[in-house]
Formats: structure tokens, sequence, C-alpha cells
């Protein structure tokens, strides 16, 4: 089964910042559900976005009032067969990638597989859940050629 990737820039910051955007979001969105040829969907949205959007929605639907890197809305079942939305916010995102000495191209495909698996089912709340996702983005960045996004994570602890 196909599933559609739609790609919404709603900031120009994006673009500005990585004019192939909208073509990275949909090689590491279609990465992750290449990995998954099982799925049952039709649809994701990904929305590539401001801190105050994000913002909005974290405090609408997480009661969280900050903004975050990225969130992910899984669909109920739904008779269009929707998976679910992702939305990215440019300021956190660009900041983490500096803070962290990445390009933000590496980041932003991170965040995209991160928030996909998200839409799948995966979890990170227990530390064997969060080990089980972390190896697939690994893997998932690998085949990217996206350096492993928590290779600084584990030097540090």
């Amino acid at each position: 089964m196909t599933i559609t990737v739609d790609i919404e820039i709603e900031d120009e910051a994006w673009t500005k910042a990585a004019e192939d955007a909208e073509a990275l979001v949909w090689r590491a969105a279609q990465a992750v559900l290449d990995a998954h040829e099982d799925i049952e969907g039709q649809g994701i949205v990904i929305l590539l976005t401001n801190d105050d959007t994000v913002q909005g929605l974290n405090r609408d639907f997480r009661q969280k009032d900050y903004a975050t890197n990225v969130l992910s809305f899984p669909s109920p079942p739904n008779p269009e067969g929707q998976i679910g939305d992702i939305a990215l916010a440019y300021g956190v995102c660009a900041r983490e990638a500096e803070e962290q000495g990445k390009p933000l191209a590496h980041h932003l495909q991170h965040l995209v597989a991160h928030g996909v698996l998200h839409l799948l089912g995966y979890d990170h709340e227990s530390d064997d859940e969060a080990e089980a996702m972390e190896a697939l983005e690994r893997e998932i960045l690998a085949g990217l050629d996206v350096p492993d996004p928590y290779a600084s994570d584990k030097e540090g602890r």
C-alpha cells in the first residue's frame, strides 16, 4: 500500500536554512515507511512551522505551554486511513542543531524519522522502548547518510 507524505511549509525559515527541506523531510519519512512495509494507512501530513505554532499545539493538546522540537499526533482509525500529523518548530530545531554541532539537515531528518516512528506506535517511555526506538532510528538514518544522533549522548554518560 502506498502511503502519501504531504509536506506543508508554513515558516519560510525552513527553506531559507535548508533549500531542500521538503526533499529531506520526504526522504526521512519514506525511509521509515519503507522499513515498515506492513503498515496500513493512507497518509501523513508533516508541517514545518515556527515555535509559536508548535507551542500552541503543545499547550492545547498536551497541556505543556512551551515549544518543543517535534510533535506527533497519531490519528484514530478513520475512513480516510490517515496515519497522523507531525509538526516541527524551526527555532527549536535550529537551536538544537547548533548546540549539538550538527547540520540542521541531519537534525531535521532525525526528528522526522522520530516523529513518524511515534505515528507508527513506537515510544520511549521505558528504557527498553527507548533503546528499541533509538536503534531503529540509527538504522534508518544510516541509510540516509546521517550520523548516529545519539553518539554524543553516549559519550556524555
